[in-house]
């Protein structure tokens, strides 16, 4: 079984269409929503989703993702973000990829729900990173056999890099799987933060994350710099702002 695993905080306006989507894409799929807080309706939301399950985490992605990875059910996990839908063919196409016994995970092609030629080309470069140096990020929707996840000890509890920090030790355990299937992801990092100072940004904090600079700190600079200064800790850290009742939008995806 794939279980499909979503780490929210205030994401209920894009949740329902990311669930209904989810039935008609995955049916059969164990979808577990873990959220870290929210302060909207999400948890109602949920609750019109039968098969949907809701659980409720201490908030960050790593502890989220790694909540939801100990209520899975399936022997696939995919950790997908509120903002990315999935291409048809996502089941066939997993247990495809890591029936092979060198494939260890995986992660699909990503495109924008915006059509402009930046983001065409952004994207492109994203899958091209990607696949020349074997690291995921979230947005390209990663998948793992549950074994070899667990093996691992999960996602590390950091705050930032997450994603990056899991495909790294996951390149020690076999091959991973670029699929040219597409998910298609928001911009909305990229319009809120200015797309070219985003790109820098992104770029920096991979570089100083690689140069050995704490991912506390890394987390730091990456709100500070604006590129989504979203998912404040509760309604009293700018309850007020819409773009503070969103979930974080972390990693760097570039």
């Amino acid at each position: 079984m794939l279980s499909i695993i979503i780490p929210t905080l205030n994401e209920a306006e894009r949740l329902q269409e990311l669930l209904l989507h989810l039935q008609a894409r995955c049916p059969g799929a164990d979808v577990i929503v873990v959220d870290g807080g929210s302060w909207d309706c999400s948890r109602d939301l949920v609750q019109r989703f039968p098969r949907v399950r809701f659980v409720a985490s201490a908030q960050g992605r790593a502890k989220q993702m790694n909540a939801g990875a100990r209520a899975a059910r399936g022997d696939i996990l995919l950790f997908l973000h509120a903002d990315t839908l999935l291409p048809p063919g996502t089941q066939a196409a997993v247990r495809e990829a890591l029936a092979a016994p060198e494939v260890v995970c995986g992660r699909f092609d990503v495109r924008f729900d915006n059509p402009r030629p930046i983001f065409r080309t952004i994207a492109a470069m994203m899958n091209l990173r990607s696949r020349l140096s074997g690291i995921f990020t979230g947005d390209q929707a990663i998948f793992v056999s549950r074994q070899i996840f667990e093996a691992l000890g999960g996602y590390p509890d950091i705050p930032l890099m997450e994603d990056v920090e899991l495909s790294r030790r996951l390149k020690r355990q076999g091959r991973r799987a670029c699929l040219r299937l597409q998910v298609q992801t928001s911009t909305r990092k990229w319009e809120r933060g200015g797309i070219l100072r985003t790109i820098v940004l992104m770029w920096m904090l991979r570089l100083l994350y690689f140069v050995g600079v704490k991912p506390d700190r890394l987390h730091g600079w990456y709100y500070a710099g604006g590129t989504d200064a979203v998912g404040t800790p509760g309604p009293a850290a700018g309850a007020g702002d819409p773009a503070s009742r969103r979930e974080r939008k972390g990693g760097a995806g570039l």
